[in-house]
């Protein structure tokens, strides 16, 4: 079990607003997970529906190139990027449906693994001034760090794990069961 101790207010310092910070605290364990979720699900299915449509996507030709460089030229983008465009639309779907919950995880991990790999095959491309200034692209990728963490989140929940705000006994320690 991770655990994270909360703050609690100076000795003296009245509480006045424990309700309501209890009322919020609760709100936000019981529908934080669900909007990670459904958020993460939302942007891969969209983002992957964009690869089917050619030139709607802003990171086709990265993604591309990236799959070409990684294969040593064996698969081009004819083959990468709708292959890449069902591969975000079923992470998308299996977080939005909860289906297949386990193997969407592994699919989103494989999936960022690869997302990165421009930041090392092209960094004239991922960065202005390497490695302090990304360009959009780079910063593109990089942001992806928030993803992984949101997959980790949910993945801490597939064995039936729940966020809760205070543990038995409360002791104001917050913790994932």
């Amino acid at each position: 079990m991770n655990t994270i101790k909360a703050r609690r207010p100076p000795p003296g310092v009245p509480s006045r607003f424990d309700p309501l910070d209890a009322a919020i605290t609760a709100s936000l364990a019981r529908y934080g997970i669900t909007v990670i979720r459904v958020g993460l699900g939302f942007i891969f299915l969209w983002f992957g529906a964009l690869k089917f449509v050619p030139g709607m996507s802003p990171a086709e030709d990265l993604a591309t190139r990236t799959i070409e460089h990684l294969t040593l030229g064996t698969v081009g983008p004819a083959v990468s990027l709708p292959v890449l465009a069902t591969w975000e639309c079923a992470i998308g779907l299996g977080l939005l449906t909860k289906r297949f919950l386990r193997a969407t995880l592994l699919l989103l991990a494989v999936q960022m693994v690869g997302t990165a790999m421009p930041l090392i095959l092209f960094p004239a491309e991922t960065f202005t001034r390497f490695p302090l200034a990304p360009t959009l692209e780079g910063q593109y990728i990089i942001k992806n760090v928030v993803l992984i963490g949101a997959g980790m989140v949910i993945g801490a929940t597939v064995r039936g794990g729940r966020l809760t705000t205070e543990p038995p006994g409360g002791d104001h320690i917050f913790h994932i069961e």
